[in-house]
């Protein structure tokens, strides 16, 4: 077994459990108790929460351990029980990973006082508890050891040394625990404690709870430039806030499960959670992975493909539909956004497409479920509106709700039944909606989701399987200028142009210098962009704009609004606002998308009268 980690680790990222007593004491258990001893006292609900964990898709599951050494289960009046306590923890971990064939680690952490020469304890005296605890967890049958949450590195150092004169076999891997600026409790910097690491010969070196992703990624990026070894990252949940007297991690699935793409594309091998951390978070953290390795096989089969039988060639981005021919010839495009009703009648939505057909919008927009909100298929009203009105929809397609087979036979659906305009989003998380423990799926996102569209366009199945005739769709994706890290959005911008991207929308725009500021930064990648423009509504609804849908709306737009006395001043206002935004950026984009707030279809006609007689037909 010890070999078959160290070979599994070579194959790609490998998947480790999350939070051990956030379970716990949401079950009840109170935090004056010793939760190693549960091992013992309790075994089967320690062994549940190990099922749930590998259930979500963990491949390596920490023993209940991590303070079952003599020093801190003196505490509890329990340090004659080290063996027992280790022994039943690793058994119980071996028991509940064998059905799933996954890796048990001992978890080892801090003896819980200090050591020399901070403190009274020698080295001696250190190795000697962590050799007494290692050795129980060997016995149990661990198959490696995580020695974790170490913030002295001399004293990881002397868990090391123990570990070796247990089993020198053994694999270990090491990891300390950082503050903000990266270092450890004792000052040491990650090229330090990455550099006496590598020199101790361990399996994985790395970093776990400590503070949230965001500066654990940081440190990791350093550590990868000090060490070749292979490295692992098990953050927080966010930094816990107090919220009625109990400690919160905040960091949502989906977040974590960002970061752990992050962590990978960093280098790491290893990656799991810490405190605060749930099986909802290894479940979206497994999804994630899983897109990664999809892309990576997709890839490959591509490679392998191409060598073996010619790549058919996609239709034409000018055939493939009346707005396709539109992007293609550069000319400015005009489309409105209508969002799904959510029951059946559709007879507003119907009114409100030949409205604005009439007045010459090329396109009509339809959102999949915004805000996570459960309303009629879009796919089915883009249909429906095709035939009805005779107008092209672009269907907003979402990775949401669907696995990578779903996304598949939706998307086959979708060209076989005429609709060849797409905008290829992640897709707003349901725990922003209506319905907040729906499950997400999140197989793909967005850049996979390009990747997959293109592969069918050039008749080719996610495998990189011939299809037959391929499919005609016109690809579009989303960005938006005013995110606080546009680095990190211009780097996934890129990504999605490499992967197929024909044309992007913009969130609204109310700020042309962030705009400008995009439109610069993407001058090596550029493709058609649409500006997002919204006919705010009322003070409130900018508000809502800047606080929650992360849109950049300066003071300037939020005091206008603001002076409006009534709710049809406000409105007013609000076209004003945003027929001001269009002639703006007309001229050094290719389109614009105006938004029709609370089905007003008769603003978005408003707004786009600022084009006029002038409209540009080209840029």
């Amino acid at each position: 077994m010890p070999q078959n980690f160290r070979e599994r680790l070579q194959k790609g990222p490998v998947l480790c459990d999350g939070a051990m007593g956030t379970l716990l004491y949401a079950k009840g258990i109170f935090i004056n108790r010793c939760y190693d001893e549960l091992n013992v006292s309790q075994p089967e609900l320690i062994r549940a929460v190990h099922h749930d964990y590998l259930q979500a898709g963990a491949e390596i599951i920490e023993t209940n351990t991590f303070g079952a050494n003599s020093f801190r289960l003196a505490r509890h009046s329990l340090a004659g029980h080290v063996r027992d306590i280790n022994v039943a923890g690793a058994r119980l971990a071996r028991e509940a990973a064998k059905s799933f064939a996954g890796f048990v680690a001992g978890s080892v952490g801090p003896l819980g006082i200090r050591i020399e020469p901070l403190g009274k304890t020698s080295f001696e005296e250190a190795r000697n508890a962590f050799r007494e605890q290692i050795a129980a967890l060997v016995e149990g049958g661990v198959d490696l050891l995580m020695l974790e949450t170490f913030g002295y590195v001399e004293e990881l150092h002397q868990a090391v040394l123990a570990a070796r004169d247990v089993d020198p076999k053994i694999p270990i891997v090491a990891q300390v625990t950082i503050d903000e600026d990266g270092d450890c409790l004792d000052g040491s910097d990650p090229e330090a404690f990455a550099t006496r690491l590598t020199e101790w010969n361990v399996d994985v070196l790395g970093i776990n709870c400590s503070v949230g992703p965001v500066a654990m990624l940081d440190a990791i990026e350093r550590v990868r430039a000090a060490t070749s070894l292979p490295l692992s990252a098990q953050p927080n949940a966010g930094m816990p806030r107090s919220v009625e007297g109990r400690n919160i991690y905040l960091c949502s699935p989906e977040y974590m499960a960002n970061y752990a793409e992050k962590f990978v594309a960093a280098g790491v091998q290893l990656v799991g959670g810490c405190c605060g951390t749930t099986p909802d978070h290894i479940r979206a953290m497994k999804s994630a992975l899983r897109v990664g390795e999809a892309r990576a096989q997709s890839a490959h089969a591509e490679v392998t493909h191409s060598a073996k039988v010619p790549v058919p060639a996609s239709i034409p981005l000018g055939n493939r539909s009346r707005l396709g021919a539109k992007i293609a010839a550069g000319e400015f495009i005009t489309m409105v956004e209508i969002v799904p009703p959510k029951g059946i009648d559709i007879r507003k939505e119907v009114e409100g497409a030949k409205f604005v057909k009439s007045v010459g919008v090329d396109a009509i927009n339809i959102p999949d479920s915004p805000r996570a909100s459960a309303r009629m298929s879009n796919q089915a009203l883009s249909l429906l509106m095709q035939q009805a009105v005779g107008i092209e929809a672009i269907l907003h397609y979402t990775c949401r709700d669907r696995n990578v087979l779903g996304i598949q036979s939706d998307l086959l659906g979708a060209a076989a039944t005429g609709i060849h305009n797409l905008i290829c989003i992640t897709g707003d998380p349901p725990k922003m909606g209506n319905y907040p423990d729906a499950t997400a799926v999140f197989d793909v996102d967005s850049i996979g989701l390009v990747n997959i569209v293109h592969n069918l366009n050039r008749g080719l199945d996610l495998g990189g399987n011939p299809l037959g005739t391929g499919t005609s769709f016109v690809i579009g994706v989303g960005a938006n200028p005013g995110l606080p890290n546009l680095d990190e959005e211009i780097k996934r911008f890129e990504y999605k142009v490499q992967a197929g991207a024909e044309y992007v929308v913009t969130q609204p725009v109310f700020d042309l210098r962030l705009l400008e500021n995009f439109l610069k930064r993407i001058e090596h990648c550029r493709i058609p962009v649409v500006a997002g423009i919204w006919p705010l509504t009322s003070p409130r609804n900018a508000e809502f704009m800047k606080n929650e849908l992360r849109v950049s709306v300066p003071d300037e737009i939020l005091n206008r609004m603001i002076k409006a006395t009534t709710p049809e001043a406000a409105r007013a206002e609000g076209v004003a606002i945003a027929r001001e935004m269009l002639q703006a950026v007309r001229d050094f984009v290719q389109g614009a998308q105006i938004s029709a707030p609370l089905g007003r279809y008769a603003s978005a006609v408003d707004v786009l009268e600022a084009l006029g007689s002038n409209r540009p037909t080209s840029v």
